[in-house]
């Protein structure tokens, strides 16, 4: 099977850097499947869920906004931040919606509600993404 090589940085890190399948990211304008030698393009990314297939396997990342490109020989996204679904702090998901909703309801003077709702788009996200994981069912084990 056809690879490409991917890599997602973001100012803090570079999250991952691998040979991949397939990316399925969350675009601007829709979601973008992307499969090796896809036509070059660049494009701005919303906050969403990022899948990338490698082999048999299924890579879940919340990715809360920034860019992607494709080039003839990689894909590259520099995102605003990206998480990959097993370090996505669920406690702290839960927290950030609720907070984010009760300030959605109340609407204190001075808040500005575009970005209330941008912090409540983001941990839905987390949370989506999260949620894979724990239904991601247990890989086989090798018997002696």
């Amino acid at each position: 099977m056809s690879t490409m090589r991917l890599e997602i940085i973001t100012a803090e890190r570079q999250v991952f850097s691998d040979e991949v399948n397939m990316v399925v990211a969350p675009g601007i304008e829709g979601e973008l499947g992307i499969l090796p030698h896809h036509a070059p393009l660049m494009t701005i990314l919303k906050p969403g869920e990022l899948l990338i297939r490698k082999d048999n396997e299924e890579i879940y990342m919340a990715v809360s906004g920034g860019f992607l490109e494709v080039r003839p020989d990689k894909v590259i996204i520099l995102a605003d931040a990206c998480e990959r679904a097993e370090e996505i702090n669920i406690e702290r998901a839960e927290a950030a919606k609720s907070r984010a909703e009760q300030l959605l309801k109340t609407r204190p003077p001075g808040t500005d509600i575009a970005q209330i709702q941008a912090a409540l788009r983001r941990s839905l996200v987390r949370l989506k993404v999260a949620e894979k994981r724990r239904r991601k069912p247990p890989s086989p084990t090798t018997q002696p």
